[in-house]
């Protein structure tokens, strides 16, 4: 059906034409479709926030929706493009690990963030963007969100189907990302991205704060107590389940990040009682 939901996700800014000008492109293609801004405020060439804040959002859209993510360090160079359908969705993206939390987890070891190579997960499929023919020409060798990206998500919201884009793929780029599980009455987890309010987002997801029992978690050298069910709850730093049903830490009226001076990466404790 043509007219599909597309929604874009870059690290581009606001202050150059960049944005706008994919936009141009997919509406010149296809002027039915609605393109949505996720954002386009991801650090520059931050492949992991990227990755995370597409993770968070992609599940609010409906089903058949077109997702496009380019933060892309590696642009014109070997690496691939890539598009991945699964769960209903469709997401166009570098093969660089932009994708690695919309996919399910395969237990991928190796040290936090790093990428690997990882086998495409049951019930998706993968293809590879060669097929020139949807592409936009000249393609410039630093701009392939305007000139492969824009154009492979406009042709497909119109009824291309995802096998003439180029051969299917069996692996692709992922980041690794230990899960945290209780070891006895302790686990870590990971900070995982400083959102604009400088709450400080774990990857502790709700259902490991289960159980009846307090917890104290340990960050940034600071010691809290419980979780709060509210932003505004105390007077200080404070844990609560943020929207994405992740373990947060916040302060009212200020940074939680800028208080605890903790960054992206660091190491998050919780231990029973």
């Amino acid at each position: 059906m043509p007219g599909h939901l597309i929604t874009l996700l870059t690290d581009f800014g606001h202050a150059d034409a960049y944005v706008g000008v994919m936009k141009g492109v997919i509406l010149g293609i296809d002027p039915s479709a609605t393109v949505v801004d996720l954002t386009h405020d991801v650090p520059p060439q931050d492949i992991l926030q990227g990755a995370f804040l597409l993770g968070t959002a992609w599940q609010a859209f409906p089903a058949g929706t077109i997702h496009v993510a380019v933060v892309d360090p590696g642009v014109g160079t070997d690496r691939r493009a890539l598009l991945v359908q699964g769960g209903g969705h469709t997401f166009l993206a570098p093969d660089n690990g932009l994708l690695s939390f919309v996919l399910p987890g395969d237990g991928g070891k190796g040290d936090p963030f790093q990428p690997y190579t990882g086998p495409v997960p049951e019930g998706y499929t993968a293809h590879s963007l060669t097929n020139q023919r949807y592409w936009r020409h000249p393609v410039s060798t630093t701009f392939h969100g305007r000139d492969i990206f824009a154009p492979v998500a406009a042709h497909l919201s119109t009824g291309a189907p995802a096998d003439d884009f180029g051969e299917g793929v069996s692996t692709l780029v992922r980041l690794a990302v230990t899960e945290p599980r209780w070891d006895r009455e302790e686990l870590a987890g990971l900070v995982m991205h400083i959102d604009r309010f400088g709450n400080v987002v774990t990857n502790i997801p709700e259902a490991l704060t289960k159980g009846g029992q307090v917890l104290t978690m340990e960050l940034g050298g600071r010691t809290l107590q419980g979780l709060a069910t509210t932003y505004g709850t105390g007077t200080g730093l404070v844990a609560i389940i943020g929207s994405g049903g992740t373990v947060e830490v916040a302060i009212r009226d200020g940074s939680a990040a800028e208080v605890l001076g903790v960054k992206v990466g660091d190491e998050v404790r919780i231990r029973r009682g």
